[in-house]
């Protein structure tokens, strides 16, 4: 069993999301769910037989959702962070997550369920942390004008292309 779990909070969409996200990440799957009971149901609002907490798992990563109302919603002080191996996988993550949710800028976007996500290739690192700082400087410069992030792009930059 994991340690730490990341626990999302959602109106009524905890069921939906998580099987949004299972259909996105290739080595996931749903857990377990509990739905609301009488009493339950009665104390938080939510109708009886409903889903509570669904359990998931991305990439091996921990997760579960609740359907707790509207009381709280996602800002971008937590997002969650997809390191990509290269251009395709960053396409595919963007592209997919960006569906009904917004494009934000240097890799940011909150999917259609308001959760923020950095899509991120697994080298953005290394170029903006090189051993040579005027380097970086423009690879930084390029990523700040970015939406999508341009692994191309990004190292041409970093070479003064």
């Amino acid at each position: 069993m994991q340690k730490i779990t990341t626990f999302l909070w959602f109106d009524k969409e905890a069921e939906e999301a998580a099987k949004f996200y299972v259909s996105i990440f290739k080595n996931s799957k749903i857990n377990t769910m509990a739905r609301y009971n009488d009493e339950a149901a009665k104390a938080s609002g939510m109708p009886k037989d409903s889903v509570m907490v669904i359990s998931f798992e991305l990439e091996g990563q921990q997760f579960s959702a609740l359907n707790g109302g509207p009381l709280f919603k996602f800002n971008e002080s937590i997002s969650l962070a997809i390191n990509c191996k290269d251009q395709e996988e960053v396409d595919y993550y963007w592209e997919k997550l960006t569906d009904g949710g917004e494009e934000s800028m240097c890799g940011w976007l909150k999917d259609k369920y308001g959760l923020s996500w950095q899509v991120v290739p697994a080298e953005l690192s290394s170029l903006l942390n090189g051993k040579e700082p005027e380097k970086s400087k423009r690879a930084m410069h390029s990523m700040l004008q970015m939406r999508k992030l341009d692994i191309n792009v990004l190292k041409a930059a970093y070479e003064g292309k």
